[in-house]
């Protein structure tokens, strides 16, 4: 048995150039509208227990499908069976009315998902602590921020129990404090062995989140299997559109965009410097090739009890990462520290590989799950001096020449 099982889903939409046309149509029986097919004969099984992704590009159909999933919209052919309780996060205040209070909506989104009064009061209190929202609990939820909607939403869509969580690209509105503990939660959930349905353009949380995943281009299923191919197919095909960050930058600048805002300060920690040195402690704007290199970053801890997971990376002109290593990755516990204190993290790196190019230097900080990055710097771009050779990179390597001919045999030719 499955817990989601769909089969040749369709979804079309009628697009009217105005709307009278609509009962022009009714009474002349002819076509007045342009057809718009959304999504064309999908079809994929979720079993219990599984996570799966939903990655594609803007109106590429995602959002239609979860709430075909979620059962707010109903197909135009095809089935989907869906096997036990569905809560939903979709798009922000799905399922809320603006002039209720927030408690109001509580019971009101409650009730959309099958759960008694009794129930949910037992988890009231649970609800709105997790939301972190009581001195506005009271208050119309037309007069929240977006961030105190997701915090809501998120909270009744995940205390309820469900055997199904839906989560939209909602999450990406509520600060770093609030993502953390949606990570948390959403792990647990998996750990439970409940079945989630994630669609993000974090390539990064799809594929720490998910097993598997379905890649959707024009409403179709361009690729539908494992999460590291998903990903990397659809990563490939978004550089071969060759959208260059380089010519946004470009246009603000000739546009003369002044007051641009600076990313938000962590308040967990934050990255003081960043630097390449050599061994012996300069800082270096060069490097050369099989040169032994330091990343070096500087961090001022700000809350007690931290736990972070550090890392570096070189990306290359593209943004394509060149080398990336984590602490986690390597098995390196850090922490906990306590505020204030200031760590120095380097990361030593014999006989640097990389024979020549141009590349800039990320140092970051992610929390202890690694889902979610409290910051990170980047500089450069950092050269690499040219060095003759065959291709990009040289490993450690050992040349073994051997002759199976014997030396009488030689001399006989």
């Amino acid at each position: 048995m499955l817990r989601v099982n769909v089969q040749n889903l369709n979804k079309n939409y009628y697009i009217y150039q105005k709307p009278h046309h609509r009962l022009l149509q009714a009474i002349l029986r002819r076509p007045m509208h342009t057809l718009f097919e959304v999504l064309k004969d999908i079809s994929f099984e979720v079993g219990f227990g599984q996570s799966l992704g939903i990655i594609g590009d803007n109106g590429a159909g995602k959002s239609t499908l979860l709430k075909l999933l979620a059962g707010t919209v109903q197909p135009t052919s095809g089935s989907i069976e869906v096997n036990g309780r569905v809560a939903a996060l979709l798009e922000l205040g799905a399922g809320f009315h603006p002039e209720f209070t927030g408690r109001q909506n509580i019971y009101l989104n409650a009730s959309l998902l099958g759960i008694s009064d009794q129930e949910i009061r037992e988890k009231e209190k649970e609800i709105i602590e997790f939301a972190e929202i009581e001195d506005f609990i009271d208050r119309p939820v037309k007069t929240y921020s977006s961030g105190m909607y997701v915090r809501l939403a998120f909270s009744i869509a995940t205390m309820v129990d469900p055997d199904i969580l839906i989560v939209d690209e909602a999450l990406s509105v509520g600060d770093i404090s609030f993502q953390l503990k949606c990570t948390d939660r959403m792990n647990l959930f998996r750990e439970q062995g409940k079945t989630m349905i994630f669609c993000s353009h974090s390539m990064y949380h799809v594929q720490e989140l998910c097993e598997k995943a379905i890649w959707i281009d024009h409403g179709r299923i361009r690729y539908m299997g494992s999460c590291a191919e998903a990903v990397s197919r659809y990563e490939d095909y978004s550089k071969s559109k060759k959208v260059a960050i380089s010519e946004n930058i470009d246009n603000l600048k000739n546009k003369n965009v002044k007051n641009v805002k600076e990313p938000l300060r962590s308040k967990e920690c934050h990255i003081g410097m960043l630097q390449i040195e050599d061994r012996v402690g300069n800082r270096l704007d060069t490097l050369n090739p099989y040169q032994d290199t330091i990343l070096r970053m500087d961090v001022e801890i700000l809350k007690n009890g931290l736990v972070p997971r550090f890392g570096f990376g070189f990306l290359m002109p593209d943004e394509t990462p060149l080398y990336v290593s984590m602490t986690h990755h390597d098995d390196v516990l850090c922490g906990p520290y306590l505020a204030g204190e200031v760590i120095t993290v380097r990361l030593f790196i014999k006989n640097f590989p990389v024979r020549t190019g141009s590349y800039r230097v990320v140092g970051g900080i992610a929390e202890k799950s690694g889902l979610l990055w409290y910051e990170y710097k980047v500089i450069g771009p950092i050269k690499i001096e040219t060095n003759i050779g065959l291709g990009l990179l040289s490993c450690e390597h050992n040349w073994q020449i051997a002759s199976n001919m014997a030396q009488d045999d030689f001399k006989k030719i």
